[in-house]
């Protein structure tokens, strides 16, 4: 990959709404210069795509958590991501190396609603879970050190 359109993805996952004007000024690239690098990173499969990022304590959803999943059935099949793909309140799924097999990062309003989903998570994908409660976050969804 090219400097120039890594200072493009630098620049966009700091502000995802900057104008090709303004990625063209701070790149030294014309206006559709930067228009076509752009969309070359997006039809590449490079940007994925655009979004907000919302206070999630404005929305009622203060309590963010980590749950590690591990299946209770070894020998089933390894389909817990798309049994909770319905389950809102799961922000994120990753699988991982270790004692547990996923950690979902989930919010909720409260911790009765925390303790409701843990039990839905359970009932769904037949799994034991164990979770972390977040008590502050002092940054997140820092832009890639590309």
């Amino acid at each position: 990959m090219e400097e120039i359109d890594r200072q493009i993805l630098r620049l966009l996952s700091q502000d995802g709404r900057m104008s090709f004007t303004d990625l063209g000024r701070a790149t030294g690239l014309s206006t559709s210069a930067v228009h076509q690098r752009v969309r070359r990173l997006e039809q590449r499969g490079i940007i994925l795509g655009y979004t907000a990022v919302v206070q999630s304590e404005a929305v009622d959803l203060p309590l963010t958590a980590f749950v590690s999943v591990t299946p209770l059935d070894h020998s089933a099949p390894d389909d817990v991501p798309e049994r909770l793909v319905p389950i809102s309140e799961i922000e994120a799924c990753y699988s991982v190396a270790g004692d547990e097999n996923y950690l979902l990062k989930v919010r909720v309003a409260t911790p009765a609603a925390l303790e409701a989903l843990l039990a839905r998570i359970r009932a769904v994908a037949g799994v034991r879970t164990r979770t972390t409660i977040v008590l502050s976050t002092p940054y997140e969804a820092r832009p890639l050190s590309i």
